[in-house]
């Protein structure tokens, strides 16, 4: 671990800033009108009172960055995205395994160390105050438990040069709002100049949105496939020809759900079915169970329209008797938790037999999709991309 005593020592001047600059920019509303940079001077330290998205985009905003700190978050947010999640850098992440991404853990990969340097978390612990005087866990540790996070929209595109934009999520649904980029002079000081944030300034311009992760303790399809039982290997061995093999082979979003403050569509599916079911009498329905297949599938901004190849796993073993499975596909959008419940069907010497599957989902919830998957449709849409919603998904069941 560091000695974060040496880190002041490293760049005593790191954050230059002087108390009316901290000031105005703490007052500045969400709709300042472009004005001239202002410039930056002093060595005080960034007070953090508030463990929110605005006072810490703020924050970073003030505090003195290079490209090594910029290219932290940009490893990490790649190492999410790979792992099937949002192009995200959670605070968590950030103080406790700089540098990692969200699903590492569950993919048993462990980030090489980053380079020599300060990391985010050596910079913030050397020039930032916590102002909040009923914690005594420290700074750190209430932005490792603020479940907030650094989202960078289209970050595959970064040039690796370039100083990203600082801005926040107002939570209110807008569709702009004011962005801080700090900038070096010609005569060496610092200055920060205001810029109005949208979808197209992130497009052309790299961002750090400061928002509430809301994917991290889903699973992915990527995590799945990694930790997935060997059921499936077993399939092409199998000599019974009575069960079939469920997936959702492609998946594509036809819009964004959110403002881009908020982040890319976390589109969380469920599915539930009586797997490997095989039954003679009606009264066998009873040993056996639901299984929900669970999952969230990140659709980043740069994805909306396009088909994202996926071949999850949902149900390893649809048995011939299994008429219908319930499928319920939202939009991740919090609230107080409730649940949709629906019949699935099973047949049993000619006769039907409903079973009843119950699926969580939030009360803010944007639901896409939901309603029961029938084997025939299945079978006669094979491999065919149909249109659910504002959604195409295209399943194969072999």
């Amino acid at each position: 671990m560091k000695d974060f005593n040496q880190s002041r020592q490293l760049r005593p001047a790191r954050l230059a800033l002087c108390l009316p600059a901290l000031v105005a920019l703490l007052a500045v509303s969400c709709r300042m009108e472009d004005r001239a940079p202002e410039s930056i001077e002093g060595d005080s330290s960034v007070v953090v009172s508030q463990i929110v998205p605005e006072e810490i985009a703020r924050m970073f905003s003030l505090m003195d960055l290079d490209l090594e700190n910029v290219r932290e978050v940009h490893s990490a947010v790649l190492a999410s995205s790979s792992n099937g999640y949002d192009e995200e850098y959670t605070l968590e992440k950030l103080v406790n395994s700089p540098g990692s991404g969200v699903g590492d853990e569950r993919m048993g990969i462990t980030r090489a160390a980053l380079p020599s340097g300060e990391t985010l978390r050596d910079v913030i612990a050397a020039n930032c105050v916590c102002g909040i005087a009923t914690r005594s866990d420290g700074l750190l540790g209430l932005l490792a438990e603020s479940g907030l996070q650094i989202y960078w929209p289209y970050s595959e595109d970064w040039d690796g040069r370039a100083m990203p934009a600082v801005t926040f999520d107002p939570e209110d649904g807008s569709t702009s709002n004011t962005g801080w980029v700090r900038e070096r002079r010609a005569d060496g000081r610092c200055s920060i100049s205001q810029v109005t944030v949208d979808e197209e300034y992130a497009r052309t311009h790299p961002v750090w949105i400061i928002n509430r992760n809301e994917d991290a303790l889903y699973l992915t399809p990527q995590i799945l496939e990694k930790t997935g039982d060997s059921v499936a290997e077993n399939l092409a061995t199998r000599a019974s020809d009575s069960f079939k093999t469920l997936r959702l082979k492609e998946f594509k979003a036809h819009r964004n759900f959110d403002s881009i403050f908020a982040g890319g569509s976390e589109i969380v599916v469920k599915l539930g079915a009586l797997n490997a079911f095989k039954a003679d009498v009606a009264s066998d329905i009873r040993a056996f169970s639901p299984e929900i297949t669970d999952m969230v599938i990140n659709v980043k901004r740069k994805q909306v329209g396009m088909p994202i190849r996926l071949n999850t796993l949902l149900v390893s073993e649809w048995s011939s008797q299994l008429e219908d499975a319930v499928l319920m596909m939202v939009e991740d959008d919090g609230g107080k938790r409730t649940s949709w419940k629906c019949l699935g069907t099973v047949k049993i010497k000619s006769k039907s037999y409903g079973f009843e599957v119950e699926l969580p989902l939030n009360k803010n919830d944007d639901i896409i999709w939901r309603g029961k998957l029938s084997k025939n449709y299945l079978e006669q849409n094979n491999g065919i991309a149909n249109r659910l919603g504002d959604v195409s998904v295209t399943f194969t069941i072999l």
